[in-house]
């Protein structure tokens, strides 16, 4: 089977050697993904919802990129700086795209990400045409 590498165009991906989502077949790895918008910079600063929420557009849009929705994500991982502040948050905004979805998931804390003002970054699977 052939492989697809997408990239966001994030400049982290040239620099650590990694493509955004990957696709080979039917199935879609999409890398951990942050609130960065499309001007570079981190959206919702402070607001872990609001980042969260922005997450989940670029994964949406790394998975459209491939073929893939929301609709066949069947595992999704995220990753949080203070769980015991922000789970809450994150759980909505996440709950609000796969709710009717219900992917396997996990959710943990880190010590920390890339960038100082990143709260959240998710990573998700999905196999196209599962359902």
């Amino acid at each position: 089977m052939a492989r697809e590498n997408f990239s966001s165009g994030a400049k982290w991906e040239p620099i650590v050697g990694y493509s955004r989502a990957v696709k080979i077949g039917n199935q879609v790895w999409v890398s951990g993904t942050t609130a960065t918008g499309d001007a570079g910079a981190i959206v919702g600063v402070g607001d872990a919802y609001a980042q969260a929420k922005q997450t989940l557009k670029n994964i949406e849009s790394a998975l459209a990129k491939a073929g893939a929705g929301a609709k066949d994500v069947v595992r999704t991982r995220m990753f949080v700086t203070n769980i015991a502040r922000d789970w809450e948050a994150i759980g909505r905004a996440h709950g609000e795209l796969f709710g009717q979805i219900r992917p396997a998931t996990s959710m943990v804390e880190v010590r920390s990400l890339i960038d100082p003002d990143m709260l959240v970054e998710i990573e998700v699977d999905a196999v196209i045409g599962h359902g």
